[in-house]
């Protein structure tokens, strides 16, 4: 009986061993960070990472509202929320000398409009929003939104991304506006613009879920992010992104701490250890997306680094603009938003 009860006692105190002894929560859009990197932080800091998902920037503000403030050491909110969120005392200072790996950061990304001195976010990567298609079988398609939202411009069936400034600014770029406009009568237009393809489409998806729908040719096209794209491309060599001649949206999603983050000394390990050379490489060249850090440019596999749909030519860059806060101007997009999901 004492021996059983000695490796009893002998088995606990090695799970306990192995057990981490510190924890960090992670609030991430899916698909969007290499297993790898999460493991191989673990094992360096001793640390269990729990990651939860969201697909869409309402869902992550929903919950951070909700609670979530007090429940996730880091989150990745787009660029024009983090106004928002800083309004909304979400976000916790960054205390920079726990962030050594700041310094890696491109000068053209450090202390961007929304959060000037980066007070309270670290870029973790960009990219554009474009159409992610079937090749055709006979003509070149118009590179145009006209593929969306003219009918008779339409060449197959297609999916809306389920994102309310991104669709609604894509609607907007395709009638020759700002994505930032807060004119009645452009929303008004791209309202109903919106509407009328929703009719047509097969509804709204997130950007990976787009991006699987035209990897299962159930639909000829998606609204999408250029590296979920670029990860469809490589799976399917039949498929293709490209940004509509209108121009479309550059955005950039950043890594933040929470205002009650339970573990903020970890979190701030875990933003200084993704701004390393060789782990910003890593991430860029799993997700496909451009990064911001500068010192990471050298380790990103060079077929990447070429790629136009990843790091956007200048001509095709002086058509993109970003997402701005609007304030209270936000209203007029929930109010549209709305009325879209609603007929």
């Amino acid at each position: 009986m004492q021996r059983v009860l000695a490796l009893i006692l002998l088995v606990l105190c090695a799970a306990s061993l192995q057990a981490a002894t510190y924890k960090l929560n992670l609030f991430i859009w899916s698909e969007y960070i290499d297993p790898d990197i999460i493991t191989e932080f673990e094992k360096r800091f001793d640390t269990k990472v729990i990651i939860d998902l969201y697909e869409d920037e309402a869902a992550m503000m929903a919950k951070l509202q909700g609670g979530g403030v007090s429940q996730y050491d880091v989150i990745v909110p787009p660029d024009h929320t983090v106004p928002a969120l800083i309004k909304l005392k979400l976000l916790a200072p960054l205390r920079h000398d726990n962030i050594p790996n700041l310094s890696n950061i491109d000068e053209r990304f450090v202390s961007p409009w929304y959060d000037p001195s980066n007070r309270f976010t670290v870029p973790y990567q960009w990219g554009t929003l474009g159409i992610y298609a079937r090749q055709p079988a006979d003509k070149p398609y118009n590179e145009s939104w006209a593929l969306l939202f003219d009918a008779t411009q339409q060449r197959g069936d297609f999916m809306l991304l389920d994102g309310m400034r991104d669709t609604i600014g894509a609607a907007l770029k395709f009638h020759g506006h700002s994505l930032n406009t807060t004119k009645h009568a452009e929303l008004n237009e791209a309202l109903n613009t919106i509407v009328n393809a929703k009719k047509r489409s097969k509804g709204f998806a997130g950007g990976v879920g787009g991006k699987n729908k035209v990897l299962a040719k159930e639909v000829t096209m998606a609204m999408a992010y250029s590296g979920d794209a670029a990860r469809g491309m490589k799976e399917d060599s039949e498929t293709y992104y490209f940004i509509p001649r209108e121009g479309s949206q550059i955005w950039m999603d950043n890594l933040a701490v929470c205002a009650k983050a339970p573990n903020r000394i970890v979190a701030e390990k875990f933003l200084n250890h993704l701004l390393k050379p060789e782990i910003g490489a890593q991430l860029a060249d799993y997700n496909q997306y451009a990064t911001p850090n500068k010192a990471a440019l050298a380790h990103v596999r060079p077929e990447n680094l070429n790629n136009p749909m990843i790091y956007p030519p200048h001509e095709v860059m002086q058509r993109l603009e970003f997402l701005h806060d609007l304030g209270k101007q936000t209203r007029i997009y929930d109010e549209i938003w709305t009325r879209v999901k609603s007929k």
